[in-house]
């Protein structure tokens, strides 16, 4: 199902977090560098750091400095490319479909292909051990890519040798109301098909990511074959030099290259089977693995400020005013595990207090320095980690997205709630006017 567009409902939130996800980017380039500092100050005894390093840099910064720079570089259009998660361009469009989305389901899973599970954080989770385990996972998720401003509504996949670390898939846009194609086509749903050939290191963010094969027509090609075994009176067309030719990169650093030519699918004669589809779209707003990430983390922030607390408290008696400071400390980190729960839930507000306190314990930091050389000095890099890392995941698109989606529900469910209330009001007043009115002599 297609998410409604709700960032006109927002714009103060919008500009709001515009800012968050610039300091979240200024705080990653800051705690790569001091974490690179105390590799050079403390030498081969803290060799972990540089997974440290490379964890910040892959995950935090390299994305967020991409995501900012597609802003001014990458146009906000239909060039016949995906964009991934942080701006970059994805796979090549090469496939389009005519027909209702029933037809589209039906076709593939006559085709013998499986819809993938939204990504969330079980099935993330599960991915990533099935991938480390080389188990099979036929509804293993595929990474969101962006087409119209959203995320795909859907992709199927077929998997490969038993494992997810190599499969076929394809993810499916629905096209907007009204909109064609460049040159003048109508059509309901816009796909973009590729192979994953094994697992890799992305070579623009370093990260950990699936690597496709370079020459994404085969894919087309199979999906197409696949499609017309399913269903032979489906009628193709296609738009050669849809899109030039081309050598060029994903946003996970593969080569790709394809002939341009773009095959349109009618299946809007096709016969909709019952088809039970236990993956299928829902009510429920899943939350994003981001939210889990910052709900932990904010967890932390919590106990770390508690438990340093209360292990002041043990010469709270030798310093007259410390009692008051561990008092407050302890009410503060109470907040923030009030905080954290409330943001978990969908709370803007508890968002916004949360990222406020983490710039705010960031700057706190910053003029009050330490190295890793004792206690005080651990604790302080440890909670300026933990403030970063919830700047960062809270500032995400996906949470602000998640957040958006969940109070667009919860008005729905309040007007739901508004409109049964005025009915049963109604019927209640048709029965008191039914009892009151006079009887016929």
């Amino acid at each position: 199902m297609t998410a409604p567009n709700l960032r006109r409902e927002f714009t103060a939130w919008t500009a709001i977090d515009g800012l968050f996800f610039f300091l979240g980017a200024v705080g990653a380039a800051w705690l790569v560098w001091l974490t690179i500092d105390e590799l050079v100050h403390h030498g081969i005894r803290y060799g972990w750091l540089i997974l440290v390093i490379w964890l910040l840099v892959a995950y935090l910064l390299l994305p967020r400095i991409h995501t900012m720079l597609a802003l001014i570089y990458l146009p906000d259009y239909f060039i016949g490319r995906a964009r991934l998660y942080d701006g970059l361009l994805g796979d090549p469009v090469n496939l389009a479909l005519r027909g209702s989305e029933d037809q589209v389901h039906t076709a593939m899973v006559r085709a013998g292909w499986v819809r993938a599970d939204e990504l969330g954080f079980r099935s993330g989770l599960r991915i990533v051990t099935s991938t480390l385990r080389r188990a099979s996972y036929p509804q293993a998720p595929v990474s969101p890519a962006f087409l119209f401003g959203r995320m795909q509504d859907f992709t199927y996949q077929q998997e490969v040798n038993a494992t997810p670390a190599r499969r076929h898939h394809v993810r499916f846009w629905q096209a907007p109301r009204g909109w064609r194609l460049p040159g003048g086509a109508s059509v309901d749903w816009i796909g973009s098909g590729s192979y994953d050939r094994g697992v890799g290191l992305s070579l623009f963010t370093l990260q950990i990511t699936h690597k496709i094969a370079s020459n994404t027509d085969v894919e087309r090609d199979h999906i197409l074959r696949t499609l017309r075994a399913a269903d032979p009176a489906a009628q193709v067309e296609v738009i050669s030099n849809f899109s030039t030719g081309y050598h060029s990169y994903t946003g996970g650093g593969d080569a790709i290259q394809t002939d341009g030519d773009l095959p349109i699918v009618d299946l809007s004669q096709l016969d909709v089977a019952p088809i039970i589809d236990r993956n299928g779209p829902s009510n429920r707003v899943h939350r994003p693995p981001t939210v889990y990430i910052a709900y932990v983390l904010t967890l932390l922030r919590g106990l770390v400020a508690v438990t340093t607390a209360l292990s002041a408290l043990v010469v709270a008696s030798a310093v007259p005013d410390l009692g008051w400071w561990v008092v407050a400390v302890i009410i503060g980190g109470i907040a923030y595990l009030v905080l954290a729960h409330l943001t978990f839930s969908g709370r803007p507000l508890a968002r916004l207090v949360i990222l406020t306190l983490s710039v705010v314990g960031a700057l706190v930091a910053l003029f009050g320095g330490h190295h890793v050389d004792d206690h005080e000095g651990t604790v302080w890099l440890a909670n300026l980690m933990l403030d970063i890392g919830i700047l960062l995941s809270l500032s995400a698109g996906d949470v602000r997205a998640f957040q958006l989606r969940i109070a667009a529900a919860r008005r729905a469910a309040r007007r739901s709630a508004r409109l049964a209330h005025m009915h049963r009001r109604a019927q209640g007043r048709a029965v008191d006017v039914e009892i009151e009115l006079p009887l016929d002599p």
